[in-house]
């Protein structure tokens, strides 16, 4: 059960421990999903076909809970459980566990990983969430979970994309190779254009990561426009009067002025140069 995914999930499972537990029939209304359970989305045929299979060979795995203050709380086995209501069972045999709300959450995702059927989108969730609960470094929770570090960069990284972006990744309609492809544009309404073309286009990760590198390149290629011959005086009688760096920015409205500085002794002594004009 634990292969490939780090050291956290023997633990929570020792051998010793399984053969001594005790497993209970619990009621299934008095069981609720676990509030940390990364998967946003179950698939209703995949419930209905394992319902099917409850009904006829029964249950064959308990599902594993924790006590709450209302029933229990499921912490591995919503699928399920999902699939026991749905064949109408009013029990369903469980292990209990005192696990906390940490715990709960990396089994949770431990569960789902062991799996492989979240989507990129939840399993970056899921990610940057036990980042956030357990206070990790991503290199920490890569020990943890048996995952690389770099493959739990590439997915949270995903999350930095436009909202309507995220949920076509989630929903399958662009694939996780389109969206780190994605990543390399800067500017929202770029992002969104090329994911519309990627659509419209059927366009492959390949093909849209070569777009992304010839748009890159041509702006690259575009010179910036020379400054007003009026603009390098001033920057350059500013810079001998400040005796610092000085840029001078002018827009079509409005513009603006860049003074640098380089530790607050130097900025102090710059403010008093505007204190005594």
């Amino acid at each position: 059960m634990a292969k490939g995914l780090g050291k956290g999930f023997q633990a929570y499972f020792p051998e010793e421990a399984k053969e001594e537990e005790q497993v209970h029939d619990i009621p299934v209304q008095s069981c609720r999903p676990n509030p940390y359970q990364p998967r946003l989305t179950f698939d209703d045929e995949a419930i209905e076909e394992l319902s099917q299979s409850i009904k006829e060979h029964g249950i064959l795995q308990p599902i594993i809970v924790r006590k709450s203050i209302k029933g229990y709380e499921i912490v591995v086995g919503e699928r399920r459980f999902r699939a026991s209501k749905k064949a109408g069972l009013e029990t369903i045999p469980a292990l209990v566990r005192d696990w906390t709300d940490e715990q709960m959450m990396e089994l949770a995702l431990l569960e789902n990983l062991q799996r492989e059927d979240l989507t990129p989108v939840e399993e970056a969730k899921a990610y940057q969430s036990l980042q956030k609960e357990l206070g990790v470094t991503q290199d920490e929770l890569s020990e943890r979970l048996g995952k690389s570090r770099s493959h739990i960069a590439n997915l949270i990284r995903l999350l930095s994309l436009p909202s309507e972006v995220i949920q076509k990744i989630n929903d399958g309609t662009l694939s996780m190779g389109h969206g780190r492809a994605l990543l390399g544009l800067k500017q929202r309404d770029a992002v969104l254009k090329m994911a519309e073309r990627i659509e419209n286009e059927k366009l492959s990760v390949r093909q849209v990561e070569r777009l992304i590198q010839e748009m890159t390149q041509k702006k690259k290629k575009k010179k910036p426009a020379a400054k007003d011959v009026f603009i390098q005086e001033r920057e350059h009688s500013l810079k001998q009067q400040l005796g610092t760096g000085v840029k001078i920015h002018k827009g079509k409205r409005k513009g603006k002025i860049e003074i640098e500085f380089m530790n607050e002794e130097d900025l102090e002594r710059i403010l008093h140069y505007f204190d005594k004009e």
